[in-house]
């Protein structure tokens, strides 16, 4: 299913034609504050001009999918073109705009030369460390006075965890995502749960039978061959695929809204009972594809929620609570939890190795050559649509780095650049944190690992796969068996402090030694030829 879009003129300004000397504020507006809703723009101030730009410090971070990149361009510039139909004053400074000093900072001090009438700076608060470090330097080092807006798009603040648990380190999402139902009143009835529980979770891992209705996924059409000709010729470092002329995710609000409801109206009713599952003919499955809208902004978790409960309570016999609870709770707990963990503890977070892990990244993970079906199909979707669901993002891509033992600077690497949704407040507690276990659980209660028979118990991948998932040791053994039993063996130390690894670790001391010697041979003849794997 697709929706088609044409491209248009940006902005009100560009640096060749500024505005006069009656501008007396600027304010900046990021890639990922495109909240049309926000107070400053429920009225129009001529004396303000509002700045986006595009630069080269920010294509350039990370090695980014061009579907990324392409991604926040169009839906800056809609968002620049909807501002100045509404009547405001917009400069939009493209990539290769002449002027561009190819990085915030300096372009703002550019534009404080250019128009010596402004008198004030506004800023919304980054949701980025690194954004948050350098415009706070340079907002230490104006003359003028600059002041610092909440972007009015999450439920809770940066210091969240701090204000609810104070004097605590260590926190549950459980008891995060509780208090937020209880405040929000999100799916609550005289102060209970729904349905007398507060989290669903185990009636929704079902595996997805083979003929199995999925509706197709809503995508649109954008030609972008504009901006892929832009980024071609300043030669813009990308990874992945994409047709420039058929672009298939939201670029402006109205967009972004039409893919909620679709999933709200087809998918729902299936997402929490299939939100684990996988399959080699759906990339997508019931997932509502809604992460880059939201982290963008076009769309704000309370509409999203309250859309998606209102309709439940209209169609309680199409929708159970157990798939609603289990969308909210990504939501307004996952979603806002993660904020929270990564304000908490950055910058040190960012630098966590609780394993001491130090391989690279396979060759694989940029190419989608390997033998094994499930990183095959999930690699190879990540490059075609810059997307993968969270299971496959964490029991499949992330779990074999994991029990391969790469360097978590490697995995973050590849997760904040290969998806369209990853900015580094989201990416790095779900890397580091929930997928690598490398801030030594602060984030989850253990490391999430698997053999391969969790793959094949929650996906078809295993049934056409050149590896045997039943095999432990032996030529076309599922190499994530033998890896698992690597992983314990090399980190029993560190794992018996944790409580929830008990089982799993008396099961391995309780082995026969030679069974014990056979899998670690077989892990690490895979580990010796992992690029070939």
């Amino acid at each position: 299913m697709t929706s088609h879009s044409t491209s248009h003129a940006i902005g009100s300004f560009d640096f060749n034609h500024l505005p006069d000397d009656s501008i007396t504020s600027l304010a900046l507006v990021l890639g990922d504050q495109l909240n049309a809703s926000h107070s400053w723009f429920k009225t129009v101030n001529p004396q303000r001009l509002i700045i986006l730009m595009e630069v080269c410090e920010e294509t350039d971070y990370a090695n980014h999918h061009i579907q990324k990149v392409v991604g926040f361009f169009a839906a800056m510039r809609n968002f620049a073109q909807a501002l100045s139909t509404a009547g405001h004053s917009v400069l939009y400074i493209r990539l290769d705009d002449p002027h561009n000093h190819q990085s915030v900072t300096k372009n703002l001090t550019g534009l404080l030369e250019k128009l010596p009438s402004v008198a004030h700076v506004h800023l919304q608060q980054p949701d980025e460390y690194r954004v948050d470090c350098y415009l706070q330097a340079w907002a230490e080092q104006q003359s003028i006075q600059v002041s610092w807006f909440d972007t009015e798009h999450f439920l809770t603040q940066r210091s969240v965890l701090h204000d609810w648990f104070p004097g605590k380190d260590n926190f549950l999402m459980e008891s995060f995502y509780r208090r937020i139902r209880k405040q929000s009143g999100y799916l609550m009835e005289h102060d209970k749960p729904i349905g007398g529980k507060w989290n669903f979770d185990k009636e929704n891992r079902h595996k997805l039978a083979d003929k199995h209705d999925v509706p197709a996924p809503l995508m649109f059409s954008h030609d972008v061959t504009d901006i892929v000709a832009m980024l071609t010729k300043a030669q813009v470092k990308t990874i992945g695929e994409i047709d420039p002329e058929r672009f298939i995710w939201p670029t402006t609000r109205a967009e972004s809204r039409q893919l909620l409801d679709y999933f709200i109206d087809k998918l729902l009713a299936n997402f929490g009972r299939y939100q684990d599952a996988m399959h080699t003919d759906y990339w997508s499955l019931f997932h509502a594809r809604l992460s880059f809208s939201l982290n963008t902004k076009m769309l704000s978790p309370r509409e999203v929620v309250e859309r998606a409960i209102n309709y439940w309570q209209d169609h309680r016999a199409q929708v159970n609570e157990a798939q609603i609870e289990g969308f909210v709770r990504q939501i307004i707990g996952w979603r806002e939890f993660i904020r929270a963990i990564y304000w908490h503890h950055m910058p040190n977070y960012s630098t966590t190795n609780f394993f001491e892990h130090s391989a690279k990244l396979p060759a694989y993970y940029w190419t989608a050559k390997t033998k094994m079906q499930c990183m095959a199909k999930s690699i190879e979707q990540s490059l075609k649509f810059s997307y993968a669901h969270h299971i496959q993002r964490l029991m499949v891509t992330g779990n074999f780095a994991l029990l391969s033992g790469v360097a978590p600077d490697e995995v973050d690497a590849w997760y904040l650049g290969i998806y369209i949704d990853a900015l580094q407040w989201v990416e790095l507690p779900n890397t580091r944190g929930m997928s690598q276990f490398a801030d030594g659980g602060i984030l989850a209660t253990k490391p999430y690992i698997s053999s391969g028979s969790y793959i094949n118990k929650m996906s078809n991948y295993c049934q056409s796969c050149h590896y045997d998932v039943n095999q432990r040791v032996g030529e076309n053994a599922c190499p994530f068996n033998s890896l698992y039993w690597h992983f314990i063996e090399t980190h029993k130390k560190q794992l018996r402090n944790n409580g929830r690894m008990g089982l799993i670790l008396n099961q391995w001391d309780k082995r026969d030694e030679s069974d014990k010697q056979e899998l670690l041979k077989q892990a690490r003849f895979y580990l010796s030829q992992i690029d070939s794997l």
